[in-house]
C-alpha cells in the first residue's frame, strides 16, 4: 500500500512530465560524470558543453 508521499510524488510527476524528465536526465548526467566517466569521456563532454553554450548564447 503506497504512502501519502509516494502518491503525492506520482501526482506531481504526472502533472509535470516534461520538467520531471528534465530533472531525471540532469540527475543521470551528473551521476555519470561523477561516478563512471573516464578522462576521455569528460574531454568529449567538455567539447559538447562548449558547443551547446555557444548555441544558447545566440
Amino acid at each position: 500500500m503506497p504512502n501519502k508521499q509516494s502518491i503525492a510524488t506520482s501526482k506531481w510527476r504526472a502533472k509535470n512530465k516534461e520538467y520531471s524528465a528534465y530533472l531525471n536526465h540532469r540527475s543521470r548526467a551528473r551521476s555519470f560524470i561523477n561516478k563512471r566517466a573516464t578522462l576521455a569521456d569528460i574531454e568529449m563532454l567538455e567539447e559538447l558543453i562548449e558547443k551547446r553554450k555557444n548555441e544558447l548564447k545566440k
